[in-house]
């Protein structure tokens, strides 16, 4: 039984032939220290798209340009034997500008497409990777 239900968008940001990706802090509420597609939870009264880009601004401090929807995906977590299903908007968009800074991350990585597979990504980002790989 579905305990609790989020909405967000992710961002696979694209700058120089590379894909910037985050680690989440240890005290995140999932999958902490995992990596993942930035992005975060979409607002009452706020698109998928306006979520993606003042996610981005608010987390690593960079303007993005929304190119299009890449996929969308359901992802049910457990946490504590409960289950948690995050419906995800994953986005292709390119950085703007900006340095990225480790405003809501552990860290950040620019990184070329094929190294996406050596990195603990959350469960919910996985499936994009093998999009990305064929789309990008």
């Amino acid at each position: 039984m579905i305990s609790k239900t989020f909405y967000v968008s992710c961002g696979i940001i694209r700058k120089d032939g590379k894909v910037l990706i985050a680690q989440r802090m240890p005290d995140s509420f999932l999958e902490a220290d995992k990596w993942e597609f930035p992005g975060g939870k979409i607002e009452p009264g706020e698109s998928p798209e306006q979520c993606l880009v003042r996610e981005i601004k608010e987390e690593l401090g960079i303007s993005i340009g929304v190119d299009r929807l890449l996929t969308k995906n359901t992802h049910v977590y457990k946490k504590d034997g409960k289950d948690i299903e995050v419906h995800i908007h994953a986005f292709l968009a390119d950085w703007l500008e900006g340095n990225p800074e480790r405003i809501a991350c552990q860290a950040f990585r620019w990184v070329d497409k094929e190294e996406l597979h050596s990195f603990p990504f959350v469960e919910g980002d996985k499936m994009m990777i093998d999009l990305l790989l064929e789309d990008l």
